[in-house]
């Protein structure tokens, strides 16, 4: 199924590619489409497209990236409001409790580090965002690894398809295996960006004044004392 879906897309231009591909990448986490579909190959092909200049690669880009952020906001507010139910679903039993518990397992232990790098995890991206929200992750913390995952991911996998041109198909198998360590480094690279402001930012607050001129001037009842 996943070929024919490719072969579809790589039949398409403008609006219809552009509808196609959206639909795919929001859809992957909103709608659990990622399981059967992943909306990475749909952003590979798009990418694609674009080497091809059958679309725009800035506008794709943009939506690209939208999609993606809004589509794990739908996915958690799923979770959020009808968890339990979903997981009892036909839905929820077609995806098997192995993964529900993989995904539990991996949110426990990263928190919401995992919302950003399941972004780069084929099983883990549908599945996260209702997790998180069930689990009650507060939205604003969940939006922020959303974008910081989201932007990223959606940009690396739309340019992986604009390079690879017609031979996507290694760039894809390249996704499959190595978008987590992708991912994992971005995220350390962030945590040492973040690591080392703050200890700039402490070390000036604690650093003396160079000279008089930075001390704060003595207020009138220490003078009048002197006196």
């Amino acid at each position: 199924m996943v070929n024919s879906v490719v072969a579809a897309v790589l039949g398409l231009s403008g609006p219809l590619a552009y509808l196609l591909i959206v639909a795919l990448a929001f859809g992957e986490s909103a709608a659990f489409v990622g399981l059967f579909l992943p909306g990475e190959t749909a952003l590979l092909v798009g990418g694609v497209l674009a080497s091809q200049g059958r679309v725009s690669l800035p506008l794709l880009l943009v939506l690209a990236i939208i999609a993606a952020v809004a589509g794990d906001s739908v996915g958690y507010e799923v979770g959020r409001r009808g968890g339990p139910a979903l997981r009892r679903s036909r839905l929820g039993r077609l995806i098997g409790d192995r993964r529900w518990a993989q995904a539990e397992k991996f949110l426990a232990r990263r928190g919401g580090l995992a919302v950003f790098l399941g972004r780069w995890v084929g099983v883990m991206r549908p599945l996260v965002p209702s997790l998180a929200g069930m689990g009650r992750m507060p939205y604003r913390r969940f939006l922020i690894f959303n974008v910081l995952g989201g932007i990223p991911w959606a940009t690396a996998v739309v340019l992986g398809g604009y390079a690879a041109g017609s031979s996507f198909g290694l760039i894809n198998q390249w996704l499959g295996r190595g978008s987590l360590f992708l991912g994992s480094l971005l995220a350390l690279t962030a945590a040492a960006w973040l690591c080392a402001r703050l200890v700039a930012k402490r070390r000036r607050r604690n650093r003396p004044p160079d000279d008089l001129s930075e001390l704060e001037p003595l207020g009138d009842d220490v003078v009048h004392a002197g006196r």
